[in-house]
């Protein structure tokens, strides 16, 4: 059974047709040539596909297209207006890639999470429940958990976000 639904993606808004069984993650990718969220794992353990999803980190390839009818969806690619976020200058400034497979979810979900942060969520590892998040690097550490690189530029990622944190 096919819906037609419509997404707002890096600010254009976009109408199409999909199976209902099409997760966010193949309808961006297969049916709107949107390829900077990876498809990594296909079963939410990687973060690759990670994109904003109404202003919230979300993973793409676990979720159906057809439930975000209506949504926003920031990838990395549309993250910045004019030049880039400062969390993809902070990613290049201290080499926070190698293959760059990841690097599109790392980011996405780098920002989620520092707004995450900002507004006082707490993490597992939160000291105080309550009030300003300390960033430090156990915090941020468990924050991105769920974002994997496979060549293992976590200490370029970790100062990235370091960085970020602070600007």
């Amino acid at each position: 059974m096919d819906a037609h639904i419509s997404l707002t993606v890096d600010g254009t808004e976009r109408s199409l047709d999909v199976d209902t069984r099409t997760t966010l993650l193949d309808a961006l990718r297969e049916r709107l040539a949107v390829t900077s969220p990876k498809k990594g794992c296909d079963h939410g353990q990687c973060g690759s596909c990670t994109v904003l999803l109404d202003g919230r980190r979300h993973l793409t390839c676990l979720t159906l297209a057809v439930a975000h009818d209506g949504a926003e969806v920031v990838t990395a690619a549309g993250l910045a207006d004019d030049g880039l976020h400062p969390v993809q200058q902070a990613f290049l400034d201290h080499d926070g890639y190698q293959c760059g497979y990841c690097t599109p979810g790392q980011v996405c979900s780098a920002v989620g999470m520092l707004d995450e942060a900002k507004q006082g969520h707490p993490s597992h590892v939160t000291d105080d429940l309550v009030g300003d998040v300390d960033l430090d690097d156990d915090e941020i550490r468990e924050r991105m958990s769920g974002n994997l690189c496979r060549c293992g530029a976590y200490p370029g990622i970790l100062a990235a976000i370091r960085e970020a944190a602070t600007a």
